[in-house]
């Protein structure tokens, strides 16, 4: 089994400030680093360091092929990454002290996904594969339809949440993963007990993941709810956290672990993940996952 990840690679601009950058003002940063990142390369890295094959679907500028070979060296089958001539895509990235932090996207090379892209790497998928993609590339129907026409599992992680996820073919979703915040735009409303009701109502045929953050995760799957608390640390920097979290569930999740198991482990590596600096270089290894949780019991 292998998860097809058609996903954002992207260069991290990562700044360490006092607070989030307000209207009018200019702020000193007192710390500067520039990292692998995107959702898509993040939760790719995550799979791949909990124990999935995983083939990343991409593209980057062709002078930052040395982040390719970092996926590479990192377990990921790179062979559907291309190099093109448009910028790599990046994020402007800024963390307070608390471990917040603020994000601006250019989308870039990310966006020019095409037909061919897509079906290329669907055409060698086994029939247990999963395909994952997130909301930061272009092509995102063309991967639900063209996954779910092959008889594939699709898990579907919003992220960053636009009008365009409501228009996209949601019975092609076997598993949507959200946050808070994306959980109340699809479902219109803030209170969870409402979303859950809202989620059961329109998306029946899909299990749904609501991540909550400190709070932790709740999963919809059939006729039950399932609530995992999440880990307390003390957290420096929260930005690969989700994606962490989606890596470390479906490896467990696809090896046929039960929900709760899967969900604890994806709450156990995210936890590790926020008591680090960057977003791909803060995603833990399996062995220290096992670790931690042995420490927990």
């Amino acid at each position: 089994m292998a998860v097809i990840n058609f996903g954002s690679i992207n260069i991290d601009h990562v700044y360490q400030v006092d607070h989030f950058v307000q209207p009018g003002e200019t702020l000193a940063s007192s710390h500067y680093q520039q990292l692998l990142g995107g959702k898509g390369a993040n939760q790719s890295i995550a799979l791949a360091k909990a124990g999935v094959e995983v083939k990343h679907v991409g593209r980057i500028h062709e002078s930052d092929a040395s982040f390719k070979q970092t996926m590479i060296k990192a377990g990921i089958d790179c062979k559907y990454v291309a190099c093109t001539q448009t910028p790599t895509g990046h994020a402007i990235i800024q963390v307070t002290p608390e471990g917040e932090n603020s994000i601006v996207l250019f989308g870039g090379a990310n966006q020019e996904l095409t037909d061919q892209d897509i079906l290329r790497a669907l055409d060698s998928a086994s029939d247990n594969d999963w395909v994952l993609t997130q909301n930061e590339t272009s092509g995102i129907e063309q991967v639900l339809r063209q996954a779910k026409d092959k008889g594939l599992k699709v898990a579907f992680n919003p992220a960053p949440m636009t009008e365009s996820v409501k228009s996209l073919p949601h019975n092609c979703i076997d598993l949507l993963i959200v946050n808070e915040v994306e959980a109340a735009e699809i479902a219109g409303c803030e209170a969870l007990d409402e979303m859950e009701s809202y989620f059961r109502t329109h998306w029946p045929h899909a299990e749904i993941l609501i991540t909550l953050g400190k709070a932790g995760v709740r999963m919809l799957r059939k006729d039950e709810s399932i609530d995992v608390p999440a880990f307390l640390v003390d957290a420096v920097d929260t930005t690969a956290a989700g994606d962490t979290f989606i890596g470390f569930f479906l490896s467990s999740y696809t090896k046929e672990h039960d929900a709760k198991t899967a969900l604890t482990r994806a709450c156990a590596a995210s936890a590790l993940a926020v008591t680090r600096v960057g977003a791909a270089q803060s995603i833990p290894e399996i062995a220290e996952v096992n670790d931690f949780l042995k420490k927990q019991m």
